[in-house]
């Protein structure tokens, strides 16, 4: 078993720790925040090693399918519990933090490390420049929403919600044909990240060794991913229902709390994933998860909270703080500038590292609205 997977191995004990706390001991709202938090780290992983397996069993097609639509699963169960107690702001400040995290803080932390190892890495542009107009769409999306409020006098919100229902339904259309076009039309490009996936690492949960050559156990797998699911879910519902309090306590926005600290719990495996690869010269696969996790929230997570929204009775629009679709603009534009050669070093990753925290820094100082914090 690799490092990694050994300390989300340990990580679960603050699993039973935290339900613990939050039913029986009644502790305080910052330690059960915490806890939560801690908890949400294994199991995301864990989640996401079982989707993994699983695809090894179904097949490249089912397989790409089941990875798009779990990966990420844990930060769309956040989301759903928080967008289910109202928060409705933070649900909205953690979507912009999981595209502009994984694209500045994950994609620079992966080019900065890669970059110490090896002089410069490669990747395909072609794959760049696609997932380059793919997020510009995403931009557009959050855009106009709120430029149309932002613009027109009057507006009530039932026009901003139907509105954000039809951009919705067109961004979840076109990530349908980013799958097809990934999956099936031009699987090609993404043949290299495939082969890399599959050739592992000894120890390392999912490759050939840890089966000795066999295909998982499909019971099993599906087991750890509905337990994993289960208990994400109990965790979220601690993490949202001391949100509030423990942000006050600790002095922070829920702004910068949705923006910072809430993605980076729910993709910490994700993300691990995307700088370890990158560390072993294989840039082509980390560029894609990152980017591919950055697109996935954009066109299929948060067009999915707007229905989801609509149909329970809890209203979810596009319509976000001008302040978060410029830092969106802004990750958008730097990672497209930088990955557009196909090439990056450590200078490159720490632009990228640079940007983040001036966001960040940004977010922390940014004054509380209605609704936020």
């Amino acid at each position: 078993m690799s490092t990694k997977n050994l300390i989300f191995t340990v990580l679960l004990i603050f699993v039973p720790i935290s339900i613990l706390a939050h039913y029986v001991f009644h502790w305080g709202a910052l330690v059960q925040f915490s806890l939560a938090c801690l908890a949400i780290l294994p199991l995301a992983a864990w989640m996401g090693t079982a989707t993994e397996e699983l695809a090894v069993v179904v097949g490249p097609s089912m397989g790409g399918l089941l990875n798009a639509t779990f990966g990420n699963a844990a930060e769309l169960i956040i989301a759903l519990v928080a967008l289910n107690a109202g928060l409705v702001d933070v649900v909205k400040a953690s979507l912009t933090g999981s595209i502009i995290g994984n694209l500045l803080l994950v994609m620079g932390l992966a080019m900065f490390l890669g970059g110490l190892r090896y002089k410069e890495q490669s990747f395909q542009p072609v794959l760049a420049r696609v997932n380059a107009s793919a997020m510009n769409l995403a931009v557009v999306a959050l855009l106009l929403p709120t430029a149309v409020n932002y613009t027109s006098s009057g507006i009530e919100e039932p026009v901003v919600q139907q509105l954000s229902i039809a951009v919705a339904i067109v961004l979840i259309l076109v990530y349908v044909l980013t799958l097809l076009f990934s999956m099936k039309t031009h699987s090609y490009l993404y043949d290299v990240g495939v082969a890399e996936l599959e050739g592992g690492e000894p120890g390392d949960l999912g490759s050939p060794e840890q089966h000795g050559g066999h295909k998982p156990n499909p019971k099993i797998w599906t087991a750890v991913l509905l337990g994993a699911t289960t208990f994400i879910a109990i965790e979220s519902e601690i993490l949202v229902g001391s949100l509030e309090e423990a942000t006050a306590v600790l002095g922070l926005t829920q702004l910068f709390t949705g923006v910072i600290l809430l993605p980076i719990i729910g993709n910490a495996a994700e993300n691990a994933a995307a700088v370890v690869v990158a560390m072993k010269n294989k840039m082509d696969l980390s560029v894609s998860v990152a980017v591919g996790a950055s697109m996935q929230v954009a066109l299929f997570v948060a067009p999915v909270l707007v229905l989801v929204g609509w149909f329970t009775g809890k209203p979810m629009d596009l319509d976000f703080n001008p302040f978060e679709v410029v830092a969106v603009a802004v990750a958008v534009f730097i990672a497209n500038s930088i990955s557009s050669d196909g090439k990056s070093n450590w200078l490159e990753g720490t632009l990228l590292l640079a940007t983040y925290v001036i966001l960040g820094i940004a977010f922390f100082f940014h004054p509380v609205i209605e609704g936020i914090g």
